[in-house]
Formats: structure tokens, C-alpha cells, sequence
């Protein structure tokens, strides 16, 4: 019986996944920006204007993770 084993050589540079741990958290700061500033916005609204909105105070967070992350 014959048996084919395929490798594959992972290897990359160090620089190559320097670059791709800075990309991962450039993305996860951004992620993390736009948490922020959705809670940050949504929290100055008034109750009245979040009832407007069809939002409970209690949602803001969901909503900003939502917005952020997706779902």
C-alpha cells in the first residue's frame, strides 16, 4: 500500500507576522473605537430622544456591540 504525504512549509518571517499581530490589533483598536464612540453618543441622548429612537437605555451596549463587532 502506498501512502502520499504532503507537507507544507509554514514558515514565514518574523516580519511577515509582525505585520500581521500589528494588523490584527490596528483592527481591534478600530473595533474597540467605534464600541466606544457608539456608547459615548448614545448615552449623551436623553431618555425622550432614545424613546424616539426606539432604544432602551438598557440596549445601549448591544447596540454598540452590534455596531462594532456585527453580530
Amino acid at each position: 500500500m502506498a501512502y502520499a504525504n504532503t507537507t507544507r512549509n509554514g514558515t514565514s518571517s518574523l516580519s511577515d507576522r509582525l505585520v500581521a499581530v500589528l494588523g490584527s490589533l490596528k483592527a481591534s483598536l478600530a473595533q474597540r473605537r467605534v464600541y466606544s464612540r457608539t456608547v459615548y453618543e448614545l448615552s449623551g441622548l436623553t431618555d425622550r430622544e432614545l424613546a424616539d429612537l426606539g432604544i432602551h437605555r438598557s440596549m445601549i451596549a448591544d447596540i454598540a456591540r452590534e455596531a462594532a463587532y456585527g453580530k
